[in-house]
């Protein structure tokens, strides 16, 4: 029975995401690097915490952060923002992990990503090999690999796809750009909301141990769904290179509805 949940990393996803399992009964911690975001997340009825996870995992409480039966661990690797990041980003979880190890965390959640998986030009699902083309991707990768040879604590990995909604407003992203590469490609995406519902899906079916893609239903092409958002937030369409062969991929969220029982309240991002 879960009653107790650490979430390291109260970002975008974090913070709503304890913020929901609070008001659900849940008794919820949460990290910041920041200590000006302490009081933000205490106001979201999380217990807040300061963490710093590097080399070493730092911090003035992290024995009461740690004893939790549940650590979701929402830390995204820094792509370009760090060029070591294939080096540098699994020593950093598995430090987490080593801490997860010493007080006896029953599960681990890890957020990882739908890039880990390559373009092969047809739809993919959990069972399929894996081929990242970016240095986060690889980073996700390997310490996926390492998570999953873990006997203690029990990991369940999550590849979010493109993530969207709160913040993130898609329209901005490829705004007034011209000749952008890809159009007719499929977008893989997930709304916000449906990322904390399954989440809360997860913890209450207990399918723990088990890796899950998070995407939504459809997939509509780049081009579609990039220029519909930037005419919904009044901005220039983007341009996009046409009769361009579009190098992709369509990930599956079958097994996150069958295996979990759910569906997903935004499955087309053309009405995110």
């Amino acid at each position: 029975m879960i009653r107790h949940i650490s979430i390291l990393g109260c970002g975008w996803l974090g913070l709503p995401l304890g913020q929901a399992l609070a008001a659900e009964g849940y008794l919820v911690k949460g990290s910041s690097t920041r200590a000006e975001r302490l009081a933000e997340i205490e106001a979201a009825g999380v217990s807040p915490f300061l963490v710093e996870a590097g080399e070493k995992v730092e911090g003035p409480d992290l024995g009461r952060f740690f004893e939790t039966d549940l650590l979701f661990i929402n830390i995204p690797p820094g792509g370009r923002r760090s060029p070591d990041v294939e080096e540098a980003y699994p020593r950093k979880i598995m430090a987490v992990m080593e801490w997860a190890a010493r007080y006896e965390v029953q599960q681990v959640v890890f957020t990882s990503s739908t890039g880990v998986y390559g373009n092969e030009q047809r739809v993919l699902n959990e069972a399929d090999g894996l081929a990242p083309s970016s240095a986060s991707g690889r980073a996700l990768q390997v310490i996926e690999q390492y998570l999953q040879l873990r006997r203690q604590p029990q990991v369940t990995v999550l590849r979010l796809a493109g993530l969207v909604g709160g913040s993130r407003k898609p329209g901005r992203f490829l705004a007034g750009r011209r000749d952008v590469p890809n159009g007719e490609a499929p977008v893989n995406l997930v709304h916000l909301e449906d990322c904390i519902g399954l989440v809360s899906a997860l913890i209450r079916k207990e399918a723990f141990g088990e890796i899950f893609n998070v995407v939504a239903d459809e997939h509509p092409t780049r081009a579609a769904f990039y220029t519909a958002q930037a005419e919904k937030e009044g901005l220039e369409p983007p341009t996009f290179i046409a009769g361009a062969t579009p190098s992709w991929k369509i990930i599956s969220n079958a097994r996150s509805k069958e295996r979990l029982g759910y569906e997903y309240l935004h499955p087309d991002p053309m009405s995110f």
